[in-house]
């Protein structure tokens, strides 16, 4: 169906994808595999016509094929849903989906009943509740992730390009998209597939291909290889133990919340937030865990309820009250409200730390570039230096700054909304191995995951929630995930 030959991209003379050759055959899946920064969304955005090749060349159905714009590759048949999520904030959910694609009345106007049935429609698919007459900027970020997914779908196209289509997704919703991707599979189209989730890969993939530093490692049937092959070849070497051995926790209270509420997301939301404490709020996408944590940051107050931390009732209206407060977040909507794209690595590193990085009124520029290089090497941040513009780093690399940045202030309290978002295996055990040694130099953390063995392997109490309010608490060392989705299901 869709073969590339040679290929090879250059971004300022840097060779991000040596020459590659693979190909995509009718009614497969085909998954991608490899750390950040291995060439998987630089391969997919050249198949998409997002950028053109420095090198080689694309075949569709055996003959050359020269994409000049998303729009040729489009229209040849090749859809993508992008890791950066792309929505146009002030138009309807019908609007996005639709978009280059709307229903026409015999006058040439946009069919508004057929649009919205349509959208309607593709979201039943993917058994999404979500009215496609609301406004995108009003959705949360797994919401705009299922209407990115309806939107190339709507495409009826031969090959569907997945770059992490399941990475802000809760396991029902997974469930949903497989289901979908079967149904693909059974029309013969072709399926590319990339994922962090190494569970997923060997779920729904027929075909798996490795990439490493921009060069193909190996191509093999997903049911010729295990685990630790799969990992062994992305990353060089083995990974035994991924998860580390919980520490237990203190005593000591360190952030308390009692009726915490915010209609309609939650209502009547509380719990005890321990020293050295790993606490994770797990549930099922708009069941409120996000805006929870969220409200604890600032970003957005609770309506109602009370916050203590270290005993003393607080009121936190804005970020800037949660740093003075020793709290620090690293938040799912990395491009929304994360990063800063035209800055430089060291300027998105340092931004929440300034004060500290001045020499009174003044920036001292020589510290904050050093204070930068310590960070991006203890978090292992791939770029050409610190002034690489961080919109040109892969997404992984990108959510490693933002943990970089948190972690400058040296919070008491740490919020991770889906920390491992967009981040490859060997970068998670690293991550996994940062979370325990906070908590063994006495940080609490506040968990957000849709990936429910993260959960249970790194937290000590989960607190699931239904819709916005409470439905269990349980110890995650005695738990499984059979049960957290049975608290997290609608009744």
């Amino acid at each position: 169906m869709l073969r590339a030959l040679e290929l090879r991209k250059d971004f300022g003379g840097l060779t991000v994808l040596h020459p590659v050759s693979v190909d995509f055959r009718p009614g497969e899946v085909h998954a991608l595999m490899g750390e950040n920064g291995a060439g998987k969304s630089t391969l997919m955005k050249t198949l998409a016509g997002l950028y053109r090749p420095d090198g080689g060349h694309i075949e569709w159905r055996g003959q050359r094929a020269d994409f000049a714009s998303p729009h040729d590759a489009l229209v040849t048949g090749i859809a993508m849903i992008h890791q950066e999520l792309m929505p146009i904030p002030d138009l309807t959910v019908a609007e996005n989906i639709t978009l280059g694609a709307e229903p026409c009345n015999p006058l040439g106007f946009i069919d508004r009943t057929r649009q919205t049935e349509r959208a309607r429609e593709l979201l039943r698919e993917l058994e999404a509740d979500i009215n496609p007459s609301s406004l995108m900027r009003s959705l949360t970020v797994a919401q705009t992730q299922v209407v990115e997914i309806a939107k190339a779908l709507g495409r009826n196209a031969d090959v569907v390009l997945m770059d992490e289509p399941t990475a802000a997704l809760s396991d029902h919703e997974v469930a949903a998209l497989f289901r979908v991707i079967g149904r693909l599979k059974a029309r013969g189209v072709t399926v590319v597939y990339t994922t962090h989730k190494m569970d997923e890969v060997f779920k729904v993939a027929d075909r798996i291909s490795v990439l490493r530093d921009g060069q193909l490692v190996d191509t093999a049937p997903a049911d010729k290889l295990s685990p630790e092959k799969l990992i062994s070849l992305m990353v060089g070497r083995e990974l035994s133990d991924i998860f580390p051995t919980r520490l237990p926790p203190s005593t000591e209270v360190v952030l308390e919340a009692a009726d915490l509420t915010r209609e309609p997301y939650y209502r009547g939301i509380s719990f005890t937030l321990h020293r050295g404490e790993i606490l994770a709020f797990a549930g099922l996408m708009g069941a409120g865990r996000t805006e929870i944590v969220s409200a604890l940051y600032g970003l957005q107050p609770a309506d109602a309820g009370q916050i203590k931390r270290s005993g003393e009732i607080v009121r936190i209206m804005s970020p800037s009250d949660a740093i003075a407060l020793g709290i620090g977040m690293v938040t799912e909507d990395r491009k929304g409200l994360g990063l800063i794209p035209a800055l430089s690595v060291r300027e998105n590193i340092s931004l929440s730390a300034l004060p500290s990085l001045s020499r009174g009124p003044l920036l001292d520029h020589a510290r904050e570039l050093s204070t930068a290089r310590d960070q991006m090497a203890a978090f292992s941040v791939k770029a050409s230096g610190p002034e690489q513009p961080i919109q040109q780093l892969s997404g992984g690399n990108q959510q490693k700054a933002l943990l970089a940045r948190c972690l400058l202030n040296q919070p008491d309290i740490i919020i991770l909304d889906e920390p491992t978002r967009g981040i490859d295996i060997g970068a998670k055990a690293e991550i996994y191995a940062a979370i325990q040694e906070l908590t063994r130099q006495g940080k609490a953390i506040l968990l957000v995951s849709s990936e429910l063995p993260e959960v249970i392997a790194l937290a000590h109490r989960i607190i699931v929630l239904r819709l916005g309010d409470t439905s269990a608490v349980l110890d995650a060392a005695t738990t499984n995930q059979e049960a957290v989705l049975r608290f997290a299901m609608p009744l």
